[in-house]
This record gives structure tokens, sequence and C-alpha cells, in this order.
């Protein structure tokens, strides 16, 4: 059986041939107007196919499967690296496949003397670390990151350029200092070095220890030696 717009095109080829023939201009007005007509029907038609077509195919399209975003836990980041250029202190913190996540997952926020940074759903965690107490001021406006293989890079824009930093933070600077032993320069430059010897002596192992002993024994017999001399 026909369709509607098989039959349509057929009475468009007889109206034509109608047409090709017509010598009576009231008879040809009024099969042209018949022409026009049926080929208005005929494209309203072919549209109505084409939109049906096409909502048949977006129905029979699969649904897309999204995946749930799962953070899961948050994980404190401990270990990364940094150096220093003349304007720059920059930090280097590896999480394997941090690249391929989108880009907003990746966060950081400075402040004068701090960073903190967030990374979340990489690999269905999310990663964390904060630096508080920087040596020494940053420029919030200057500072950055930048997210390579496997690597994120922090840009921490030195306030004052040209300057060194010796520590990364003002913690880390105290406890170094801590451990350094402290030598009074009003006191005898001997009690100092008597200071570190028994610091050493103190965490040395017993071989470290005997060396220690057999050396002050040496020394001491010299001094007595050179005052009996004397």
């Amino acid at each position: 059986m026909a369709s509607a717009l098989e039959e349509l095109q057929k009475d468009l080829e007889e109206v034509k041939v109608l047409l090709e023939k017509a010598t009576r201009k009231r008879v040809r007005d009024a099969l042209t107007t018949e022409k026009s007509k049926i080929e208005t029907e005929i494209k309203n038609k072919m549209q109505q196919k084409s939109q049906r077509k096409a909502e048949h195919l977006e129905n029979e399209k699969p649904a897309a499967v999204v995946a749930p975003i799962t953070t899961g836990y948050t994980v404190k980041i401990s270990n990364y690296g940094w150096d220093q250029s003349d304007k720059f202190v920059k930090i280097y913190i590896t999480l394997t496949g941090v690249h391929q996540v989108p880009t907003e997952n990746v966060q950081v926020h400075f402040t004068e003397r701090s960073f903190d940074l967030l990374v979340k759903n990489l690999n269905g965690k999310s990663y964390s670390m904060i630096v508080n107490n920087l040596l020494k001021p940053i420029s919030v406006e200057g500072s950055s990151k930048k997210v390579k293989t496997d690597t994120v890079l922090i840009l921490c824009r030195k306030k004052a350029e040209n300057t060194r930093w010796d520590y990364l933070t003002q913690v880390e600077k105290e406890c170094k200092e801590k451990e350094k032993p402290s030598y009074d320069t009003e006191t005898d430059p001997s009690e100092g070095l008597m200071n570190v010897l028994k610091k050493i002596y103190e965490d040395g192992d017993d071989d470290m220890k005997r060396t220690i002993n057999k050396a002050w024994v040496e020394s001491r017999e010299k001094q007595a030696k050179g005052d009996t001399e004397f």
C-alpha cells in the first residue's frame, strides 16, 4: 500500500503533466495553485518523516552511564620536594594520574604566609597538603600552580625577589636551629667544644664512645706532659 507521501508525489507528477498540456489561463492558474499546494504538503510530510527518524535514532541511543563521583577519604600529603629561583619557591608533589583529573579538581589557595592544596577524586580519593608559616612572605597574586604528568607544581612568588630561602617554613628553621650546638662567645671556647663532644658521645655507639674516650685520655696526657716540661 502506497504511503501518503508517495501518493502526493504521484499527484504532483500528474498535475505537472496536465499543466504542460493546458492552454486555457483559468485552467493553468488552477493547476499552478494545486501544484504549489501539493509541493507544500510534500515538503511538510518529508520534514515530519525526518523528525520522526531523528527521534527514533535518539531513543535507540544507549543511555549515558555517569560514573558516580566517589571522593572516598582524604589522604594527607607529607612527601614533597622543593627548590627555588630568584623569583619563585617551587614545591613538587608527586601524585600518579593527577594530570588526568579535571582541572577544577586541583585547587590551591594562597595567603601571604601559607598555601593549601586539595586534589579531589583522584583514583577514588582526595589528597590535601597544608603548609603554614612559610619562611618569608609571598605574593598571593603572583603565585600559581601547574599540573604536569603525575606531578603538581606549586609556584610561590617571592615578595622579596633575589632573596634566598634556607628553609621552606619558619617551623623548619626553628627546629633545625635547635639541633645546632650553641656556642656562647662570652664563655670559654673550649666549653662549647666540650658540649659538642658530649652530645656526640651520648648519641654515639660503643665504638664511637671508645674512640672519644681514647682521644680524651691522650689529650689529657699531652696536656700533663706539656705542663711538666714547662
